[in-house]
């Protein structure tokens, strides 16, 4: 994700499971009446009614397909201008409305998930909104209500990888989401739900350790260090405080955090989230921690004027001091905050920009 937000005021967008509901309502009227409307209008889980065009209509055997272009607004979301097609089928009778997952979908391989392995990766809330509008669509005509959905995206297994989707074991493509079918410009949701559901599926597949990391570089390091497997890393990001918080509810026997110099000493200041719009690295606490670390008194007055992070770390590894080490217990008393009450031990681990370990403190539970 580009995390450069623009000026001014954003423009919302749509879901993945928005554009697959009104594609689906579309193919649905389109197959039972021979007229496709364009543009066709959908209820959201929270009323709205925005209206959709079609990119695509057409009768096929046995049904109808629509496919609608995602618009997520003004978010740098990997899907927009992805086209959603839906294909309306007759299901067996008393099935009601049940989905299929078609090219560019992917399907559900591991526990842990809204729904179980095997699955078609489309999520509870969207296939609540598809089911409300093809209810009310069939009331409107005296339709029939055993139906089959086929939601494809084609092009989106190459789109998936971009994704956490393969880690999070949901193969062979997207994954059809959003819980109020609007896309919110820069809100993050996406990536805490994405950290969330990571935790889940590690905890599901009876795993001990996860390991959250800042960035690829500390995420590759950290995997070697504890050797281990892919859905046991966690794409945390900045996003520190929402991996901890839900971890605290859903705990894990060994946490590790992973990161670079600079973002760890941002956690040991106490900051939760370690974006620079939540707030820079304090020099003057980092010179304080140098001093901490053994350094004389003309060193920690020229480590408050440095330019950056990495200055101080630098003098530090000149001065032959444990800078960060000690900036990794500061790091663990912030984290072990946040996870307060759970039976959670907790590693800090720091690695420099090549990926090697230069800060830890090591394994101690945090209850």
């Amino acid at each position: 994700m580009d995390e450069s937000k623009p000026a001014g005021t954003l423009r919302r967008g749509w879901t993945t499971g928005a554009c697959a509901t009104a594609a689906a309502k579309a193919a649905y009227l389109g197959w039972q009446t021979g007229d496709f409307p364009d543009p066709v209008e959908i209820v959201l889980p929270g009323g709205a009614r925005p209206a959709f065009s079609l990119a695509i209509s057409d009768l096929c055997e046995g049904g109808a397909r629509v496919g609608v272009v995602k618009d997520a607004g003004d978010d740098p979301d990997v899907t927009h201008g992805a086209l959603v097609i839906a294909t309306i089928r007759a299901g067996s009778p008393g099935s009601g409305v049940t989905f299929r997952a078609g090219e560019g979908v992917g399907t559900i391989t591991r526990a842990g998930l809204p729904l179980p392995p095997g699955e078609p990766a489309i999520n509870p809330v969207p296939r609540q909104m598809i089911r409300d509008n093809l209810e009310e669509a069939a009331r409107s005509i005296g339709g029939p209500v055993d139906l089959e959905v086929e939601i494809s995206i084609p092009g989106g297994e190459a789109i998936a990888q971009k994704t956490l989707n393969p880690r999070l074991g949901i193969l062979g493509g997207l994954s059809i989401l959003g819980t109020t079918g609007v896309v919110m410009p820069y809100s993050c949701s996406a990536w805490i739900h994405s950290i969330y559901r990571g935790i889940d599926v590690a905890r599901a597949g009876g795993l001990g350790h996860v390991a959250g990391a800042t960035g690829s570089t500390s995420e590759k390091a950290v995997q070697i260090l504890h050797d281990l497997p892919e859905h046991a890393l966690i794409d945390m990001g900045d996003f520190a405080g929402g991996m901890l918080k839900y971890l605290r509810r859903n705990p894990v026997p060994r946490v590790t955090i992973a990161g670079g110099f600079a973002k760890m000493t941002k956690l040991g200041q106490g900051l939760l989230d370690l974006h620079s719009r939540s707030g820079a690295v304090d020099l003057a606490w980092l010179a304080e921690r140098l001093a901490e670390a053994g350094a004389e008194p003309s060193d920690v007055a020229a480590a408050c004027s440095a330019n950056t992070a990495l200055e101080v770390l630098e003098t530090a590894k000149n001065l032959g001091l444990p800078l960060s080490d000690v900036v990794a217990q500061y790091a663990w008393r912030t984290a072990a905050k946040a996870l307060r009450g759970a039976e959670i031990a907790l590693e800090i681990v720091v690695f420099d920009r090549d990926g090697q370990l230069v800060g830890r403190m090591p394994f101690h539970p945090v209850a």
